[in-house]
């Protein structure tokens, strides 16, 4: 509704007041029409510029003025990102990686943080948000940026940005299954996919900093490739990136002693999970049990016991020290127990598919009688007493082996907290709309990934306060975001200034435990 003035000039001062008719009516005495009329302001008498009433407040003056134009933004999401941002450095490294692209890759990264949904639909949330890049985040446009991020950029990005976080915190390492549709995409191939979908996938290395939980850097593998096999990849990328030496904390998956060898061989710390079915770990197991099983080996562990016995070792040709940790927990024993069954159930199908695997071969010596004949073909037998002895006498056991932590509770506590690169995961694939590839080339995934990892360095960072500051609140990554969507920023045109709509008390309490002053 357009607001209807009246303008009364009073000549003893020479000044004109402005007047708001907020309403009208018939005067049945006077029988004419006749209004209401409040006082909003004046005109300055030598410029004729509107001058609102103090009463109204600061917003009165454009909102009153016919010539002045006014759009609103969203800003709530915009004061956390930027603020985590500065924390960080991180728009500083990727200014120096990528000067030409750095505000629409972070504008993109915000987007996914807040939305999880593909980048198709990047342009109208940007045009809408306060974002770093004022540019039209178009479909084509997107496509052309997919286009223009190279390997050269990715790389140095990670070599600013890991070294920091390389040098004073122990660096977790796993890998996930990306599943995809595309034919074209070189590094699609059928493998073993972790979420057991039948489709193409690629791998996923991600190494996530186990005190900052900040993720350090990534690489893309071809789906095919299992996981043992890829740690001399990580190994010299880290050379080429020129990182200080590691602590590298990686599960029993990655187990092998090639890999051992390797991380001997470039002098990095490691703490492994070692697999219990190992013949030299169930000596050590045999050979430490009374220690291990008794008041000798409790320690009190977070908030309960466990069993430990710690064996020094001397491994590679340079003899270097390193830890056996071997652990004993009573209340695993029902789940290690079904564990193992589904283990001896997964080698016969190995066998009986043809599908064997070289690590598993001493498994598949000690559990099963294989027979091949010309008349019945491949014939698999259980050994039933060797499959009994070892599921009474090892499970609920477990090992660590380790390079770093002389102290087997210290070591079980950095290991378990490894966990934090699973939840790395979990981001990407559940918050971070990275379930599925939807771009076609190589080129293309390839960026598509690194716009995804600074997405999940800033909700890293969300998480970490959230745990740290609002621990008890409910909240969520997502929950705060969309909480900060109705704290909006109106616009003017000409000399007004900008008007921020007022934080609620929740809002307050979020922006605050982020260190924004409101």
């Amino acid at each position: 509704v357009e607001m209807r003035v009246v303008y009364h000039h009073k000549k003893d001062t020479g000044v004109t007041y402005v007047y708001e008719v907020i309403e009208e009516y018939w005067d049945k005495e006077k029988k004419q029409m006749r209004n209401k009329q409040r006082c909003i302001g004046k005109l300055d008498p030598e410029t004729g510029e509107f001058i609102p009433s103090k009463r109204l407040g600061p917003h009165a003056g454009p909102a009153l003025d016919p010539a002045i134009t006014a759009t609103t933004t969203i800003t709530g999401p915009r004061l956390i990102l930027q603020q985590i941002d500065q924390d960080l450095g991180l728009s500083k490294v990727l200014k120096k990686a990528c000067p030409d692209h750095w505000a629409e890759i972070m504008s993109l990264a915000w987007y996914i943080v807040n939305t999880g949904k593909a980048l198709a639909h990047a342009g109208a949330w940007c045009a809408g948000h306060e974002a770093p890049s004022k540019q039209d985040l178009s479909s084509q446009r997107i496509s052309d940026l997919l286009d223009a991020i190279n390997e050269d950029q990715r790389q140095h990005f990670f070599k600013l940005w890991g070294k920091n976080i390389a040098e004073k915190d122990h660096l977790c390492y796993d890998i996930t299954s990306i599943s995809s549709y595309s034919e074209q995409n070189a590094y699609v191939r059928y493998g073993y996919n972790r979420d057991g979908e039948p489709l193409p996938q690629v791998n996923l290395a991600l190494v996530f900093g186990q005190q900052t939980f900040l993720p350090v850097s990534y690489r893309v593998l071809p789906g095919s490739i299992t996981d043992k096999k890829t740690l001399a990849y990580l190994l010299d990328s880290f050379d080429k990136l020129e990182y200080p030496r590691l602590h590298l904390v990686m599960d029993r998956g990655f187990y092998s002693q090639e890999n051992i060898d390797h991380l001997l061989k470039k002098q990095q710390h490691f703490t492994l999970g070692v697999p219990t079915h190992l013949k030299w770990i169930r000596e050590q197991i045999d050979t430490h049990r009374q220690t291990i099983d008794s008041h000798l080996g409790l320690r009190k562990f977070e908030d309960g016991h466990i069993y430990a016995h710690t064996v020094l070792l001397s491994l590679g040709e340079n003899k270097r020290r390193a830890y056996l940790h071997l652990y004993f927990d009573a209340q695993r024993m029902t789940d290690d127990r079904m564990a193992f069954d589904q283990q001896i159930l997964q080698y016969y199908e190995e066998l009986t598919c043809g599908k064997t695997i070289d690590e598993h071969e001493e498994a598949y010596q000690q559990f099963f009688k294989v027979k091949r004949t010309p008349k019945r073909g491949l014939h698999v037998e259980y050994l039933p007493e060797a499959i009994d002895a070892a599921r009474k006498k090892y499970v609920g056991f477990s090992a660590i082996l380790t390079t770093k932590w002389k102290d087997a509770v210290q070591a079980l506590a950095i290991y378990r907290e490894k966990d934090v690169v699973e939840k790395a995961f979990d981001d990407l694939k559940n918050d971070l709309d990275m379930n599925r590839i939807r771009v076609q080339s190589s080129q293309r995934m390839q960026a598509r990934l690194f716009i995804q990892f600074i997405a999940l360095i800033l909700l890293s960072r969300i998480r970490k306060t959230l745990r740290e500051k609002l621990s008890n609140t409910g909240w969520t990554a997502k929950s705060i975001l969309m909480e900060l969507e109705t704290l909006t920023t109106i616009h003017y045109s000409g000399q007004y200034q900008s008007l921020r709509s007022e934080a609620t008390k929740k809002q307050r309490s979020i922006l605050e435990a982020f260190n924004i002053q409101t």
